[in-house]
């Protein structure tokens, strides 16, 4: 059993693409298919490199894009989370970090893909067709993990800066390096996990769900706006509801050496002590618009790369056949 690619594959009379064998089966089926089942296409060998590659190229593209695009709104949300009583929110230096995260961003973006596409891929394989959910959860957990190794430190920096710490990642750096030592740029990092690891998971899972759904009710395969659509609508569905965990994770971020909470369960006891439940919904309506149309970009952006990166990919039936004649 070979891969499931999400990507248009140039077509060959002699295999069929994943999308074509699902619609075969669906008909066979007279159109009695479950939303979380899904086709795997049995002619091609696994190839994790290549899957590796175009993953890593894909995501990398799809990070860079989302983060420039929508960086302002993230500062907006960052700085309504991170503030403590009746402190007015600042509108200046919307931008600022922007440099150091997107060279946190680029490999964080493309660890995760580069991890997800050939973790879920041989999921699938695995797994059978009415369990395509749980293998979409597992593998977005673990590109989680892979990504949060350099997202952390990226987030840290990127958060003081927009709260107005420091002017600079380098100085932020150094600094958080000299005072809080090398834990410092891991500051949250539980909280972090907990956050991203059921985003990462919940996120990828709605998305790839809805698009073999959509897929088996259209008969075709999806076109980039389609894509976009399904991707804002699954960013913003998980950004709403991890977002007391993100107001969690901007706290113990952003409190430096003072040390204000002592961990999670501390941080939550003291934000409900001290400002009301309500405070862990801080920043939700900056986040469900950052997430949801950064959703929409992430996946349109990443969609179109995979194509792309697989029209281009080398023939082998042609090669073959170039080679007989030779």
């Amino acid at each position: 059993m070979g891969p499931l690619t999400l990507a248009v594959a140039p077509k060959s009379s002699s295999t069929l693409s994943p999308d074509e064998s699902t619609r075969k089966k669906y008909n066979a089926s007279g159109g009695r298919k479950s939303f979380a089942s899904i086709s795997i296409e049995k002619e091609k060998p696994f190839d994790f490199f290549r899957i590796l590659f175009e993953g890593v190229i894909a995501g990398g593209t799809a990070g860079v894009v989302v983060e420039t695009a929508l960086y302002p709104i993230d500062t907006i949300k960052t700085r309504l989370q991170a503030a403590r009583g009746g402190e007015k929110l600042k509108l200046k230096g919307l931008y600022s970090g922007l440099a150091g995260n997107l060279a946190g961003v680029l490999p964080a973006s493309a660890l995760f893909v580069g991890v997800y596409e050939p973790t879920k891929q041989k999921l699938l394989k695995l797994f059978p067709e009415n369990l395509s959910a749980v293998a979409h959860l597992t593998a977005g957990a673990i590109g989680g993990i892979a990504a949060s190794i350099i997202r952390v430190p990226t987030e840290v920096v990127k958060q003081r800066m927009q709260t107005g710490q420091f002017s600079s990642a380098p100085a932020a750096v150094r600094f958080i390096a000299s005072k809080e030592g090398f834990k410092g740029l891991y500051a949250g990092y539980g909280s972090f996990l907990l956050r991203d690891l059921p985003f990462d998971a919940l996120q990828f899972c709605i998305y790839e769900q809805l698009r073999i759904g959509y897929k088996l009710a259209a008969q075709r395969d999806l076109n980039d706006p389609e894509n976009a659509i399904i991707g804002a609508f699954a960013g913003a569905l998980t950004g709403a509801v991890t977002t007391p965990l993100d107001v969690i994770k901007t706290r113990l971020m952003v409190q430096g050496s003072g040390n204000q909470y002592k961990g999670i369960v501390d941080c939550v006891r003291t934000i409900i002590k001290e400002e009301g439940s309500p405070a862990l919904l801080k920043g939700i309506g900056p986040r469900v618009l950052w997430i949801g149309i950064g959703g929409s970009i992430f996946f349109g952006v990443l969609e179109s790369t995979k194509r792309f990166l697989a029209e281009r990919r080398p023939n082998p039936t042609i090669n073959q056949s170039q080679k007989r004649q030779d």
